[in-house]
């Protein structure tokens, strides 16, 4: 509240963050070399700096997520705020409550935000654990017109994949249901480096990986084993349980259209966990960063 008190304040910062690092000068496009830019008080408010060389309007919003949005600079750094602040994440309910606005309004700003978390590019080395897992509800809990026809151990479920560099990164990627091997290798050829040592259970998807170039170890659970020698799983499954305990505790359901955008947003939080610079100023500096339209390709994906 102290940094960001108004739209005015969030404005400043974006300008300077995004195209001006002075606040005076910045590249104009029109006139391919840095010029003094001025802000004119305009009857339309314009969120904008104009070229006193040329006239071209440079505006701080454009190609974010705060493009075009009629919502206030100061709620929209207000929700990013709320939602680096908690452990476990927060409904967008509660953030309507938050901030004074309508469920479709939170809903618009969290998604926005949340699906600009998404990092494609996490290498992953060292000691490497991979598991899968499932998200949903039992089908006997479900309405009987809601139960699936489909039936076994899948039935209304999302399967998920996760790599966990031990002391590291996190990985999370929805797969199909249920979950093949030719379906989750690729996942590790991308994100693992060569010649990684990676521990899995005994699931007959992982059988490919000593062919592929690493170093393989398995843990038996179906045997009761946990933890033998290096080998073991826990940290992987350190992190469903949070993801787990998160969607039951605070969104109680997740439709398999968004829960990839969940995934990303605990995985973030995870991946950024002892970064000294803060959570909120991470998002703030990715979100200025990051291009509007690249954002909403991804919030389009299935």
């Amino acid at each position: 509240m102290q940094e960001f008190p108004d739209d005015e304040a969030c404005l400043q910062w974006l300008w300077r963050t995004r195209l001006s690092a002075d606040g005076e000068h910045a590249l104009c496009p029109k006139c391919k070399v840095e010029r003094s830019f001025k802000r004119y008080a305009t009857n339309q408010q314009r969120q904008s700096w104009t070229c006193v060389a040329c006239g071209h309007h440079l505006h701080p919003t454009a190609g974010t997520i705060f493009h075009k949005s009629s919502t206030s600079l100061h709620l929209w750094f207000y929700a990013m705020y709320m939602i680096t602040s908690t452990r476990c994440g927060i409904s967008a309910k509660q953030l309507g409550r938050e901030l004074g606005v309508t469920y479709k309004t939170a809903w618009r700003i969290f998604n926005r935000i949340r699906y600009s978390l998404y990092d494609d590019h996490t290498p992953l080395g060292g000691h490497v654990e991979m598991d899968e897992t499932l998200i949903g509800g039992k089908d006997q809990n479900r309405h009987v017109s809601k139960r699936s026809a489909a039936m076994g151990h899948y039935k209304g479920k999302t399967a998920v994949f996760g790599m966990v560099q031990r002391g590291g990164k996190v990985v999370a990627r929805i797969v199909p249901t249920p979950p093949k091997s030719g379906d989750l290798l690729p996942h590790v050829r991308h994100h693992v480096l060569p010649a990684t040592t990676v521990f899995t259970d005994e699931a007959r998807y992982y059988q490919g990986l000593n062919s592929m170039g690493y170093d393989h170890g398995r843990v038996h659970h179906t045997a009761n084993i946990y933890v033998s020698g290096e080998a073991h799983t826990n940290t992987i499954e350190g992190f469903w349980s949070l993801v787990k305990r998160g969607i039951s505790g605070v969104y109680h359901n997740v439709s398999a259209k968004h829960l990839q955008s969940y995934l990303d947003e605990y995985a973030w939080r995870y991946n950024h966990r002892d970064d000294p610079r803060g959570h909120f100023n991470l998002l703030a500096s990715r979100v200025a960063s990051q291009s509007r339209g690249s954002a909403a390709k991804r919030s389009s994906r299935p």
